[in-house]
Order: structure tokens, then C-alpha cells, then sequence
């Protein structure tokens, strides 16, 4: 739906056309996700090919943050994706962890898509669910691109215990992961019970760990997603039996655990900032020397990842990737007639009344 509107100045008439503007709930974003995690994680691949081919811009996230409350956050994470995907946007995302004391969610966000054409905003969606989502399969796909037939890992472990490791466990079943052990390890017991509890619905035995180092050194593929502010895991020996780490939360690891693993990176200049872990060690070190390359190196074949060893993904988590998964529930929240139009939501469009 368009509104056509004319416009006369100094140099005639002209018309232009402002795009309708329509509300995709967070129910309708479940619906259309649930059953399309697979598709999700190609929508992903083709974010990262696109931005690894120069098609996006995706300027550094901006970090509003609070003097009397410096555990809690929000973000502005602008880009613009061209090529296949098309649009421009920005999602706003807070972190407050203090909400899990009062029994509702961490992070709340909400995602605005731009017409390319005429810049007007076209859609506002509910973006926490696709934050996780484009977050569980961007580390899916990792995990799929960074291991071969003769390294599949069958040890899965989970370091906290909260609303993303459950999408990316979901989204690596999905992907057709079969683990004959899972562990869990979440400084509140409650939250391990919680995740244990949902995963052993899928018949997957699982274990509570009390300390990390026991639950890494029996993993061989370990999901980091917790809201630790600095590194807490500082033992390089922990990683001796040459795991891949999926480091989604980004500040667990010490520097020292950083250097002894080969480093692979969403976007070098995007993670090696915001006090990373990455970007500790640059920091330790003076140079970037230790970052092998990026997810789009291998998938392009530029890099290949070592059979052995410990393989550790940072991935900053780019805005384009975002953009690409929100603008593939809304084509298919008004396909499916779930996204709200907003009548009238722009208005006063002539330049003199």
C-alpha cells in the first residue's frame, strides 16, 4: 500500500509516493520464526556474503549507558543491506539484567526498517526475538562451516543458562546436530534446572555443572552466552582437548585463553572494540596478529579452518544481520496478513499545508 502524494514547487509538479507503514508483533515474529529456523540460518549466510562483499554499510553500534545503573544498557545498531536484501534500519536493544530478578527477560528491542527509495519508515517490529534468532543462527552456522565430517562434535556444553543459549541449542538441532552429552553450567542453579528441563523434552540427558572448568574440559563444542561484563575463564589448559568455542557473549574469555586458540571473528573491526575479549588481547598484545580471519573467509573458502586445535568464534553481532532477518519476517508477517498496517501514521505531507 502506497500513498500517492503531490508535491508542487518552485519547479513544477511532481509526485512522490510515501510507502505505508505497518506493526509486526512479537506473537506474529514468533509464528513466522518457530517453524523457519533452517531458512533463518540461510537468511544469515547471505547477510554475511553480502556485507563480505562490500553491498552493506554498518557503522559501529552505539552503547547508551547510565552512571547510577552500569550493569544495564541500550543499543543502536544502524546498517544498510543492499544486494538481494534491500533495505536499511536500525534495531534498539536494552540489556538490564536486573529484570531476570523480577522473572521478565533481560533485553527488550524493537526494529525499524527504512524504504530504500525514499528513506520513509516502512515497518517497526518487535526485534528481541529476532535478536535472538539471527544471533542462535549465525552461531549455528558457525558451528556448521567450522567443523568437518572427521571433527563433529557430540559434546555439547552451555555456559548460562538463559534466553539465547535456548534458541542457539534449538537452532544447532534444527541444523541437524545429534549430541550424546549435554551440559549446563549457570552461576544461579535455578536457571540450569530451567534450561536442563527444557532440553531433556528432546530426550538428550542432560548435566548441571557447578563449576566451568569441569563442564568445558568435557565439551567439544561449548556455547558462551552469559551477560559477564569481564573475562571469568582464564585457564588455557581448560581448552587442551581442542574444542570449538561459539563465544556469543563475548567477554568470558581471558586474553591468555584468546592467544592459545585460532580466533575467527564475525567483522574484525566490530569485535575488536567495546572491551571484548578480542579486544583485550589486542590491546595485551599491540597488534591483531591473533585473529586468524573472519566467518566470510571461510565461507568463501579464503581460509580454512585448522582440523585440531581450539577454534574460538567471536561474533560482535552486525546490524545487517539484524536487518536481513527482521526484513524476512516482515515479507512474510503481510504475506500471511499478521503485520498491522497503520492508517494515516504519516502525515502533513504537503510542503505548504
Amino acid at each position: 500500500m502506497t500513498i500517492a502524494v503531490t508535491d508542487v514547487d518552485a519547479a513544477g509538479p511532481a509526485t512522490g509516493l510515501v510507502p505505508s507503514f505497518t506493526v509486526v508483533p512479537g506473537a506474529v515474529v514468533h509464528r513466522v520464526l518457530e517453524g523457519a529456523r533452517r531458512e533463518v540460518i540461510d537468511v544469515v549466510e547471505r547477510a554475511y556474503r553480502t556485507h563480505g562483499a562490500g553491498e552493506t554499510v554498518n557503522p559501529p553500534s552505539y552503547f547508551l549507558r547510565f552512571p547510577e545503573r552500569p550493569t544495564s544498557r541500550i543499543i543502536a545498531l544502524p546498517a544498510s543491506a543492499g544486494g538481494s536484501i534491500g533495505v536499511d534500519g536500525i534495531k534498539w536493544i536494552s540489556s538490564f539484567p536486573g529484570n531476570v530478578a523480577d522473572g521478565i527477560p533481560r533485553a527488550s528491542a524493537v526494529m525499524i526498517l527504512n524504504d530504500q527509495r525514499t528513506g520513509y519508515p516502512i515497518a517497526c517490529l518487535e526485534a528481541s526475538i529476532i535478536s535472538a534468532a539471527r544471533t542462535a543462527a549465525s552461531a549455528a552456522l558457525a558451528a556448521r562451516v567450522l567443523t568437518g565430517a572427521d571433527r563433529r562434535p557430540r559434546r555439547l556444553g552451555i555456559v548460562g543458562a538463559g534466553l539465547i543459549s535456548r534458541y542457539v541449542y534449538e537452532y544447532l538441532v534444527e541444523d541437524g546436530w545429534e549430541f550424546e552429552r549435554i551440559g549446563v553450567h549457570d552461576l544461579s542453579t535455578a536457571h540450569a534446572e530451567g534450561l536442563r528441563e527444557r532440553v531433556e523434552r528432546d530426550g538428550t540427558a542432560v548435566e548441571v555443572h557447578s563449576d566451568a572448568e569441569s563442564l568445558i574440559r568435557g565439551s567439544d563444542l561449548i556455547v558462551f552466552a552469559t551477560v559477564a561484563a569481564t573475562p571469568h575463564v582464564e585457564a588455557p589448559e581448560w581448552f587442551d582437548h581442542g574444542p570449538l568455542v561459539l563465544h556469543v557473549s563475548l567477554r568470558d574469555l581471558s586474553p591468555s585463553v584468546i592467544r592459545s586458540a585460532t580466533n575467527l571473528v564475525d567483522d574484525v573491526d566490530h569485535c575488536l572494540r567495546a572491551e571484548t575479549s578480542v579486544h583485550l588481547t589486542e590491546q595485551e598484545t599491540g597488534n591483531r596478529d591473533f585473529v586468524a580471519g573472519t566467518l566470510y573467509d571461510v565461507l568463501t573458502g579464503a581460509l580454512t579452518p585448522p582440523a585440531t586445535g581450539t577454534i574460538v568464534f567471536s561474533p560482535f553481532g552486525l546490524g545487517v544481520l539484524d536487518l536481513a532477518v527482521a526484513k524476512f519476517v516482515h515479507d512474510r508477517a503481510r504475506l500471511a496478513g499478521g503485520a498491522v498496517g497503520v492508517d494515516d501514521f504519516f502525515h502533513d505531507l504537503r510542503r505548504h499545508g
